[in-house]
């Protein structure tokens, strides 16, 4: 099918929107309780005494203009506060939320979507929000998160995993206003912070594994009245819905989730925002074409929500390459001229530099060939940005060898394992990097002074197995095949020259970089750790300058800001439920005369248990015809890791709270919900050992895999 330009069409503008209200006006003053309606200029001024926004300021840059804490004096930071929100806890649940900052009080939400408004100056909570969601809720792909809350009007807005977008009085935490945005029953929930801009209230949806059409949608922010609706999958006459199939309905389960809060620039009032997987995120077959507007970057009008223009990442991805990392804005000098530009680190490993204004790649991003399987309907080209990927994009044949015994029979490394490697419905490849990353959902940040970008990202082969997809059922899981990450996750936490996309240093970490960053014109960047320690790097040359533990996994973003007139950092540290890192529920502020030492080092087991699992019945003998397999978050327990040749049993029981399956020599449970138990019976014919796994996304790599023993 025909490819799209990046860029729009001006009489096709308004093709993608459905405008269902009048716009709501941005002026006018908020509750003298709380924040106001915010200007343009205060939403994108950098932050000072307070961090409104989840990403400092409406550009994402999460930069912060103040120098009192610096790289010669960072080493000297300790807690003034540290306290326990008693929140979020169980293994299902990730921390990952950025704290926000207004007149010296902290807004900050936990995985269960429960927000806590605490004094800045002494940790004591405010007002507390209970969401008290439905634990039953299906639907939720790769751990419980909310990734943060908007501020505006004198209201706190809060995605929800159930579906709904939700006002809280600023003041008090009570309900001001609830709307729901789509049916979590469906497939679609909420885990990105909100964006308040100009009155209104901007929200993606996740469930792209579900087979949702993505969205973005505007509301407005004192009533709650939907605005706009823009379709991430175009429908019949609208800009991109050519590159889907001429027949039937693959584009309206086409996937597209929006899983971040977006950008603006108000001078050219566009609204920027990237997108997730197409929907079967690993079988194409069903869906030829490019599959806009997929694991894409989207400029719309701000005011109206009309197309502007797009950039893809991926045409028609099969690897589940997308792009939830937020957009950033800055400026920044490209061969001697200053331009408006716009990143966004991909999956890939790539960070793709545009133009903010026209979509087209500022340093440029050549169109290459790449390798086919006509079966999947591989697009022959993919975009491959003239610079430096972060993490490695194939798999050296040592490397290869260390985990290969634990592959399907068969399985053979082909074309050096590199970045899209296709596979056949019913054959494997191993490929890197895996479907974590690269650079998955947390924030990079941006530093005017070194014109730095700082990116997280994983180093990890990835098995890639089946490329088939039952037909799509409505809050089902639709995903289409199985994948495995392979090995021990590493990590890499690099800063990207924005001039010129290439590498200005880099570290790296013998475990995942699963976290956002933060910088300052101090020439500090923070950035956090699986074990739990907090750190700050010198920006400039990426020298380790201070190292601090949380008590649980610092798997989110810091902000900082003055209080007082003296520089602080809040973070927030609870752990990941797919990094594996230990869960907590611990809020700290640290500042330069902070008296508080580190805490007690959490447990690095990974994912803690919850309320209802059980432990297996004793251990079963060698030669068992039965095995019990007991699924948490994200666990397996079996009562034997040894079998003899024949047909065995599977029981498997979900101990845990969300749904689970169970994958081992070509046979496959159906999605147990928690409480439930299915068997699988499996003939072994041959001794050897067979891997096993969660084939849901993301539940592998959070731990659900072993080797079984077949003697």
């Amino acid at each position: 099918m025909k490819r799209l330009a990046t860029t729009g069409i001006t009489a096709l503008l308004v093709a993608t929107v459905v405008l269902l209200a009048a716009g709501c006006g941005g002026s006018g003053g908020g509750s003298s309780n709380g924040s106001p309606a915010f200007s343009s200029s205060e939403l994108t001024a950098q932050p000072t005494t307070n961090w409104i926004t989840n990403g400092g300021s409406i550009s994402n840059q999460r930069y912060s203009p103040l120098t009192e804490i610096n790289a010669g004096n960072v080493s000297q930071l300790k807690g003034i506060w540290h306290v326990h929100l008693g929140s979020g806890t169980a293994g299902k649940y990730s921390g990952e939320a950025q704290p926000l900052v207004y007149k010296n009080v902290i807004y900050i939400v936990t995985g269960a979507d429960d927000v806590f408004a605490i004094d800045a100056h002494t940790g004591a909570k405010k007002w507390t929000y209970r969401a008290n969601l439905n634990q039953k809720i299906k639907t939720v792909c790769c751990g419980w998160t909310s990734r943060g809350v908007a501020l505006g009007d004198g209201k706190v807005y809060l995605g929800q995993l159930d579906g709904k977008l939700v006002a809280l009085d600023q003041k008090t935490g009570s309900v001001a206003w609830s709307t729901q945005v789509a049916r979590y029953q469906d497939g679609y929930t909420i885990t990105g912070a909100p964006l308040y801009y100009n009155g209104r209230v901007y929200t993606g949806v996740s469930g792209g594994e579900f087979g949702i059409r993505g969205r973005l949608t505007a509301f407005d922010a004192k009533t709650g009245k939907e605005d706009w609706r823009f379709y991430t999958i175009p429908g019949p006459g609208e800009v991109g819905h050519d590159t889907w199939p001429s027949t039937g309905n693959a584009w309206k389960h086409g996937g597209a989730p929006v899983w971040q809060t977006p950008a603006v620039d108000p001078d050219l009032g566009l609204l920027y925002f990237s997108t997730g997987n197409a929907a079967p995120d690993l079988y194409g077959a069903a869906r030829a074409g490019d599959n806009l507007f997929a694991s894409s970057i989207l400029a719309l009008d701000a005011e109206t929500g009309a197309y502007r223009w797009h950039f893809q990442e991926v045409h028609h991805d099969i690897w589940d390459y997308d792009a939830p990392s937020p957009v950033v804005l800055f400026n920044v000098s490209v061969g001697g001229v200053e331009r408006q530009a716009l990143a966004q680190a991909g999956k890939t490993g790539f960070v793709y530099i545009l133009d903010r204004k026209t979509g087209k790649p500022l340093i440029g991003i050549d169109e290459r060939p790449v390798p086919q399987d006509s079966a999947q309907k591989t697009a022959a080209t993919q975009p491959y940005p003239q610079g430096d990927a972060v993490v490695p994009q194939s798999v050296p044949p040592q490397s290869f060898n260390r985990f290969a015994a634990k592959l399907p029979k068969g399985t053979k490394l082909v074309n050096g394992g590199r970045i899209f490697t296709p596979y056949s419905p019913g054959g494997s490849a191993v490929s890197a990097p895996s479907s974590l990353g690269g650079t998955n959902w947390w924030p990079m940040s941006f530093n005017p002074e070194t014109s730095y970008l700082y990116v997280c990202g994983v180093d990890q082969a990835q098995l890639f197995a089946g490329g088939k997809s039952a037909a799509y059922k409505t809050g089902d899981q639709f995903y289409g095949s199985t994948f495995a990450p392979q090995g021990t996750p590493a990590g890499t936490f690099t800063a990207i020259d924005a001039s010129t996309d290439r590498i200005a240093w880099q570290k790296r970490f013998s475990d995942s970089c699963y976290s956002g960053s933060t910088t300052t014109a101090g020439n500090v960047v923070f950035v956090g750790r699986n074990d739990g320690h907090l750190q700050a790097y010198n920006a400039t040359n990426g020298k380790l300058a201070w190292s601090f533990q949380t008590g649980a996994g610092a798997n989110d973003t810091a902000s900082v800001f003055s209080l007082d007139g003296k520089e602080v950092v809040a973070f927030y540290a609870a752990g990941s439920a797919l990094a594996g890192s230990a869960h907590g529920d611990d809020l700290w502020l640290f500042g330069l005369d902070g008296k508080l030492g580190p805490a007690s080092s959490a447990s690095a087991t990974g994912a803690t248990t919850h309320a209802g699992e059980k432990a297996p019945t004793a251990k079963a003998p060698a030669n068992t015809s039965t095995v019990n397999v007991s699924a948490t978050e994200f666990k397996f327990t079996l009562s034997t890791q040894t079998v003899h040749t024949g047909t065995v049993t599977f029981k498997l029981t979900n101990n845990g709270g969300i749904p689970h399956d169970l994958s081992i020599n070509g046979k496959q449970t159906p999605n147990i919900d928690p409480g439930a138990t299915a068997t699988l019976k499996v003939t072994f014919t041959k001794p050897g050992n067979y891997p096993y796994l969660c084939t849901i996304p993301g539940h592998a790599e959070a731990g659900m895999k072993g080797v079984l023993k077949v003697t």
